[in-house]
């Protein structure tokens, strides 16, 4: 592997280059593999030998370098990596006519990263396939979003823009988590609905709680202070799912 590719690729770490390039960062063996056989445009996969003798027949028609383990940890983000890394097209973003018989997560502000991709993971787990997010949300690209996400990137849509517009455009019943709402394990959800998560530091902004028609809460049992809203996502969808 050549200088220019490993600072061009480690350049894909930083959003102003992934925005620049159209490109970002699929990172070990399971995240690779699935965007390999997933509607993602991979142009470039970095891998060892071991990996490519593996799966030599899912790497047809696109262009690898087979690179050391010692590489890949050096141009990535994963503090160890002994299986491959791909580089690949940010697909372009298209309008979507919500369903009106589906669950959709909302994000109002989600900062963290980490968050984002486990909520990607659980929406994947209970079949949500799409999530609306507000402009602020973490960026889905971000490499410690596609980490978290364990491959679910590729079957969770995220709408980014102006969370207000998304959520009344959708003209669906919206579900709020908040502290003073209605015990979540009394409550019969909507067949389709939007259920909304907010910041987690600031909760729910005041001009998304307008829209609410159903304020819920996980009751607390213990003295913990707060959930996690990655947590918080879990438990509300399986009880979405459940009612």
């Amino acid at each position: 592997m050549s200088k220019s590719v490993a600072k061009f690729i480690k350049s894909l770490q930083l959003k102003k280059y992934r925005k620049q390039e159209q490109l970002f960062l699929v990172e070990g063996l399971k995240s690779t593999l699935e965007v390999i056989n997933s509607h993602f445009n991979v142009r470039t996969v970095l891998c060892t030998e071991q990996f490519y003798e593996q799966f030599s027949q899912q790497l047809k028609g696109i262009e690898t370098l087979l690179v050391t383990e010692n590489q890949l940890t050096d141009v990535g983000t994963l503090r160890s990596n002994n299986a491959a890394l791909a580089v690949v097209e940010i697909p372009v973003a298209k309008s979507k006519k919500l369903d009106t018989n589906k669950f959709y997560l909302a994000l109002d502000d989600i900062n963290d990263p980490g968050n984002l991709g486990t909520i990607l993971r659980v929406a994947d787990w209970y079949g949500i396939d799409t999530i609306l997010a507000s402009e602020q949300t973490a960026e889905l690209y971000n490499p410690k979003v596609i980490s978290a996400s364990k491959g679910s990137f590729t079957r969770v849509e995220v709408i980014y823009g102006d969370l207000e517009r998304l959520i009344s455009e959708s003209q669906l019943p919206v579900y709020g988590t908040l502290m003073e709402g209605d015990n979540i394990h009394k409550i019969s959800f909507k067949k389709g609905c939007v259920i909304v998560f907010g910041n987690e530091a600031n909760g729910i902004s005041s001009k998304i709680k307008t829209l609410i028609d159903y304020k819920l809460t996980i009751p607390k049992i213990g003295g913990a202070e707060s959930l996690n809203v990655a947590m918080a996502a879990a438990i509300v969808c399986d009880n979405a799912i459940r009612n």
